[in-house]
């Protein structure tokens, strides 16, 4: 028999999560602050939970919710976690602080809930196809538990037995991609003030020095103008690289990289580019950048 699973947080990541777990076979639970999202995955065979307490009643319950407060306000404010039986898994794979991580873990071990940490790499396009790639820790027999509902979400990459290491290399991954999101912005101006096709160098670069799939992706929609997917919005680069600037401030290091990456990110924001995707957003700001 398969799994009971619960997903908590249905938006566009947490419905692919939740759509592919059900094609899958798994007996699958949902809800969300709104409404709205849960009618759709009941149509496809999802159980609507009345609240998160219902929720924690599932063997594991993943949640994709957005940023600390979320994760807060739902497991820990709530009074939720309170109600969920001893042995309940919680995978947490939302991009969150350690802080916070720290403040889960304990209030997991204390109520006897497992916790792990699985933050997720991947659009939602990437999630409805299943190819996620999720860096996940936790005790190992949690991760063995819980790894037959991850399998059809991607692929897992173990990286400690400590959940908040997953959580930090989350936020460490995401800077990576938004630096190198700045360094193509900043080359493809610099081809193009000089009367260059920046499409073309992109192209050779990502097919060549830099042949992945951030610099081919998100390459391309510097070089057009055209978002790599639905535009995502300045808001959730804005959190990460605040997030991985807390993060060094908490360990006591220099990153010049983040501070540069998040005053472009704010620039842009504050000159209309809100809704963009961050390589649109960030390649308009970049092609500005006249002394």
């Amino acid at each position: 028999m398969k799994q009971n699973i619960g997903v908590v947080g249905l938006g566009a990541m947490g419905n692919a999560i939740a759509s592919n777990l059900l094609k899958a076979g798994f007996h699958t639970t949902v809800w969300n602050r709104s409404p709205e999202p849960v009618s759709e995955l009941v149509s496809q065979g999802a159980v609507a939970a009345k609240n998160v307490g219902d929720v924690l009643k599932c063997e594991v319950v993943l949640s994709v919710l957005f940023n600390d407060a979320a994760v807060r306000e739902v497991f820990l404010e709530s009074g939720a976690l309170a109600s969920a039986p001893s042995g309940t898994i919680h995978v947490c794979t939302s991009t969150i602080s350690t802080a916070l991580a720290t403040e889960l873990l304990e209030a997991h071990r204390s109520r006897g809930v497992g916790y792990v940490g699985a933050p997720m790499f991947g659009r939602p396009d990437v999630a409805a196809t299943g190819k996620l790639n999720m860096v996940t820790a936790a005790a190992p027999d949690l991760l063995e538990k819980v790894e037959p509902f991850l399998s059809v979400l991607g692929k897992t990459w173990r990286v400690g037995d400590d959940p908040r290491i997953a959580h930090v290399a989350k936020i460490a991954g995401n800077f990576m991609i938004g630096c190198a999101i700045e360094t193509m912005a900043e080359s493809a101006a610099l081809i193009s003030l000089n009367g260059g096709d920046p499409g073309l160098f992109l192209t050779m670069l990502g097919e060549t020095l830099f042949n992945s799939f951030i610099y081919r992706s998100y390459g391309s929609a510097i070089a057009s103008g055209k978002s790599p997917g639905a535009p995502s919005g300045l808001q959730l680069p804005l959190k990460d690289v605040g997030l991985t600037l807390g993060e060094v401030k908490a360990v006591g290091m220099r990153a010049p990289f983040a501070n540069v990456l998040q005053e472009q990110l704010q620039c842009a924001d504050g000159r209309g580019l809100g809704r963009e995707d961050w390589s649109v957003a960030l390649a308009s700001i970049a092609r500005t950048m006249l002394s």
